[in-house]
């Protein structure tokens, strides 16, 4: 069933495309038909997505996932395979024939056709899932909050297609009551009724201490058709929330490791270097005018460079437009910005206030130094002083810097004078790592730009 629904979105998403195009061109032209190069183009498209949307998990089941995180990772994936396409385009040397109106209705109509068959779907079979169709019944097995927080999870998202069906619970001395899910305290009561009552799957949301429960589970269940999962509490143990990963082709859980996997690093990586030469084509005459303005208002070079780490603490110099006047620091100390002070240039304290002296790290974001969403990075001296007073301080490095981050829209940006506040701005950018997604990373970008112009911590 599951290979069908795949193979039907894929006939749905190459439709799509394909209409969304003819449709574009009636709009545009006025007629249908198609130029040579732009079919060319079109025939590129549908067989680039069908080659890029796997890697982005556009056809993975989404039972129990974020509808609004798959309409970002559609969203995401079209965008990538139209920017493939122009590449193309320029590579053949026809991007001047390529009409820039047809494009955008073309992009457009069929991202939202896309994601919109997909939302309606869903829909449909959140309608279904409530009215008690399509859906897999659960027993969860454990103990505890975590058992009741599994329980929790399940009734709150009924469209997710599950439902609780009953509880066996092994600590007889902690209330597992429900008003609608029967409780068991005995295993052969429990598997009489799991059989008997046509249950999917069995939930064991068990400490790792339970080992030799899990085996008998298993065991009970092994000549069943029961998919028995195990839901580990490893909440006492992990640092973000844990996930699975396979190494070598074993199953592993993550319980100190960066908790964003291989497969979105690879989607950020390749919307950061698309939104950086996106940002620096569109921005060069703004670069240049900022770049006279620096030359002009002090001596000195228009750019400051200052030694920064990285993901996996690799040094990089980072870029920034000069802001202050040039100055000779103490070795082995560097001096944050404070208010009114006398180093920074009137030019200076205007692009600091209104964070343009960041915009040359696009370069960096091009280079694979940085991304543009991530924690910020301070200056080495900085590093090595807060990471041996500060919890957590180190796990920063486990994804590039950005530009800009949650700490930062949240107002924890410019001088951390004291050490409470640069233990809220870690405290953010753990919470970024352990909650990322492409629609974070677009409310950062979004909140950002409008806070640029008037945050009052810039100076």
């Amino acid at each position: 069933m599951r290979e069908l629904q795949g193979l039907a979105a894929r006939i749905f998403d190459v439709a799509v495309i394909v209409l969304a195009a003819l449709v574009a061109s009636q709009i545009r032209f006025g007629d249908a038909s198609q130029r040579s190069f732009y079919e060319a183009f079109v025939a590129f498209a549908p067989a680039l997505a069908l080659a890029l949307f796997p890697a982005f998990g556009v056809y993975q089941s989404w039972r129990g996932r974020s509808k609004i995180a798959l309409a970002g990772q559609v969203s995401i994936a079209w965008l990538i395979v139209q920017a493939c396409g122009l590449v193309l385009m320029f590579s053949l040397h026809r991007i001047d024939s390529v009409s820039r109106l047809w494009f955008i209705y073309w992009t457009a109509m069929a991202g939202g056709f896309m994601v919109a068959g997909r939302l309606a779907t869903h829909f449909v079979l959140a309608h279904v899932r409530n009215a008690g169709l399509n859906v897999h019944q659960v027993a969860v097995v454990g103990c505890g909050s975590h058992c009741g927080a599994v329980v929790r999870k399940i009734e709150a998202k009924p469209t997710a297609g599950f439902r609780a069906a009953a509880i066996y619970n092994l600590c007889p001395d902690t209330s597992a009551a429900h008003a609608k899910v029967p409780v068991f305290l005995d295993l052969v009561a429990f598997s009489y009724f799991v059989r008997s009552q046509d249950v999917h799957e069995i939930w064991l949301a068990l400490p790792l201490s339970e080992e030799r429960t899990i085996l008998a589970l298993v065991n009970e269940f092994r000549n069943d058709l029961i998919n028995v999962r195990f839901m580990p509490d490893v909440r006492s143990l992990a640092l973000f929330e844990s996930d699975m990963t396979t190494l070598l082709g074993v199953p592993a859980i993550n319980l100190v490791a960066s908790p964003l996997s291989p497969h979105a690093l690879m989607q950020k990586e390749i919307f950061d270097r698309l939104f950086a030469a996106a940002a620096l084509i569109g921005l060069m005459p703004l670069l240049l005018i900022i770049a006279v303005a620096v030359k002009l208002s002090s001596p000195g070079p228009v750019l400051f460079k200052q030694r920064r780490k990285g993901a996996d603490g690799r040094v990089f110099s980072i870029y920034k437009f000069r802001s202050m006047r040039q100055h000779v620091e103490q070795a082995g100390v560097v001096k944050q910005a404070t208010r009114n002070d006398p180093r920074i240039t009137r030019v200076g304290a205007f692009l600091r206030r209104t964070s343009l002296d960041e915009l040359p790290q696009f370069f960096n974001v091009l280079r694979g130094d940085m991304s543009v969403v991530g924690p910020r990075p301070h200056a080495i001296e900085h590093d090595d002083l807060y990471q041996k007073v500060v919890a957590g301080y180190i796990h920063r490095y486990r994804i590039k810097p950005g530009i800009t981050g949650w700490a930062q829209v949240n107002g924890f940006r410019g001088e951390t004078d004291r050490v409470e506040k640069m233990e809220r701005r870690v405290a953010h950018d753990l919470y970024y790592l352990g909650h990322w997604s492409f629609a974070l990373d677009l409310r950062i970008i979004a909140r950002t730009i409008a806070n640029g112009l008037r945050h009052t911590n810039a100076y």
